[in-house]
This record gives structure tokens, sequence and C-alpha cells, in this order.
């Protein structure tokens, strides 16, 4: 008898522990499509690096959102039909497409009516390439994050965007990406061939993935704080030469942390949404949750803790901070 009332206590305390567990949920995006070193990647790799990401993104099988900036697709101010191509494999393996501006212009240094046309010019080729399959641009992401300095640019933007028929595409889990792709390249296009430059090459993408996992449990934690729950969160990646190595493993990683890889329509369903970009007027772009925050007034010590970029990685990308 008291065997059994002991199995009975673990079930019911097991079960207990399952139901506590958070819903952990992700939508991945993937901003500066076609390719975020567009005019400083060799012509003659592009194509390979290229088909590398596609391949990572068809292994890891799960739903992503890539941002377009037009002017990428542009030689002499001319549209190239290869790298229209590029697009075009996004579109046909299933993953979304939203716009990014023209040529990923600073909102805060051009100002609101500069900003509003290069949105337009982000889709001229984005628009109709969709609708050869029946479907229209449906989102949109601010270059740099940079979504107004104060509450009326923000509000006159969002009516334009949705004007158009657009849904802003917040960022939620931000990170030093973009330091470990500089590194990455750098070394790859800018070492000889050895094994010096593999064996560095290769310290970059494991250091990589756990960096980015870090910064997924720390977001997860901020979210917890804020809102009280594992608010379903939107990921940001760029279409790099480190992703063409890594992708499958970030994913595969984030999946091991007990997430589901959902689609942005999903994760924006959250009621916390429903709060916007509101909270933070600098001149940076912070984490929708750091915006939140500010709105409420937390704490310094609210935002402590957040991963860094080692220092060796910051050496390799030419930089001297995130």
């Amino acid at each position: 008898m008291r065997f059994l009332l002991q199995v009975l206590l673990l079930s019911a305390w097991a079960l207990s522990a399952h139901a506590a567990e958070p819903d952990r949920r992700i939508a991945i995006t993937i901003d500066d499509l076609p390719w975020q070193r567009m005019d400083k990647t060799p012509p003659d790799a592009l194509a390979g690096r290229h088909a590398q990401l596609m391949a990572q993104l068809k292994q890891a099988g799960v739903p992503v959102v890539g941002f377009v900036n037009e002017g990428k697709l542009e030689v002499d101010g001319q549209v190239r039909p290869e790298r229209v191509a590029m697009l075009r494999d996004w579109r046909d393996a299933g993953f979304g497409l939203g716009n990014h501006t023209h040529g990923h212009l600073d909102l805060h240094a051009v100002g609101l009516p500069a900003f509003q046309q290069d949105i337009l010019r982000g889709e001229r080729v984005l628009r109709p390439l969709l609708a050869e399959r029946g479907q229209a641009p449906r989102w949109f992401r601010h270059p740099y994050l940079r979504a107004g300095r104060t509450p009326e640019e923000r509000a006159a933007l969002s009516a334009f965007l949705v004007g158009h028929g657009y849904r802003i595409a917040p960022v939620t889990v931000d990170n030093g990406e973009w330091v470990w792709a500089s590194a990455y390249a750098n070394v790859l296009d800018g070492q000889p061939d050895t094994p010096v430059r593999a064996a560095t090459l290769e310290r970059l993408r494991r250091g990589y993935v756990p960096y980015m996992l870090n910064k997924v449990d720390y977001y997860e934690r901020q979210s917890q704080a804020l809102l009280g729950y594992a608010l379903p969160q939107v990921w940001l990646l760029h279409a790099n030469e480190l992703n063409a190595v890594a992708y499958a493993d970030l994913v595969a990683g984030v999946q091991r942390r007990g997430y589901r890889v959902v689609t942005l329509d999903e994760a924006m369903r959250d009621p916390a949404y429903a709060r916007g970009e509101d909270g933070y007027n600098g001149r940076y772009g912070p984490s929708w949750l750091h915006r939140w925050a500010m709105a409420e007034k937390r704490p310094k010590e609210f935002y402590a803790g957040e991963p860094v970029v080692p220092g060796w990685v910051l050496a390799l990308a030419g930089v001297d901070s995130e």
C-alpha cells in the first residue's frame, strides 16, 4: 500500500512539473535577403553560399520569413535576374518573404517621408514575384530595428504600413549575430586556405550556436519577469555565410531546449504584441521586450545578465562592440 501511495505521489508530482513547464514557442526571421554581404561577397562564391543556406533551411524543416532589401538585387541600378532567382528559391521552398526597405535605410537618419518612399521601392520586385503564386507581401521589418523617435512618428509609420497591407514584424530575441557573421566572413574571405583558417572558422561556428541559444534563454527569462509567462518569441537572423553552415544546428539547439518553431502569424497572435513598438524613443533598436520594459520604467537591474559577444570574436570582426 505504501509503495502504491509513493507511485501515485510521484506520478502527481511529474504531472504537476510537466504542467508547469513553459509553452516555449519561437518564430524565426532572416533579414537582408537575398544576401547580407552582397557587395562584399566574391561573385563566384555567391551562388554556392546561397545554395548552402537553402540546404540548411530545408534541413531544419521549420517555418521562416525572410526580409528583402531590393537594393541588393541591383548592379549599377539594374535588377539582376540571377539575384531575383535567389528570392524565387525562398518562395518556391515555401518560406515567407517580407519587405525590409529597398536600401536598408535608417528611419532616424533619413526621416519619415524618405523612409516611406523606400518602403514602396522595396516592393517593386517583391510584390509581382509573390503575385505569381497568388500571394502579397504582408510583413515589414524596420532596418536596424529603428521604429521612430516619438510616439507620433511611430503611429504615422504604422498607419502608412497598414494602408499598404503590411504588419510590423517585431524582434524579441535580439543578438550580436552580425558580429559573429562578420568575423566568420572576414576569416573565410580574408585569410589563406590553411589549417589555421579552417580551425578558426570551426571555432567561430562552434561558439556561435551556444551564444545564440544563451540569448534565447536570456529573453525567455526577460519575458517571464516582465509578462509572467514565456512569450512566443521572434528571433532575428541574417542571410549570411555563418548561417549557411550553422542554421540547422541553431534550430536543433533551440528545439532541444523545448521550443517549437512556429509561424510568425502564430507568434504574433499573443496579446502582448498588441503593445506595439512603443516604449523607447532613443536612437537605437532594442528588443521589443526591452521597449515594453522601458514603458513600464523597469529599473536598470532588470536588463542585467544579457550574454555578450566575446572579445576574440569582436577582434576578428574588426569592431569594438555589438
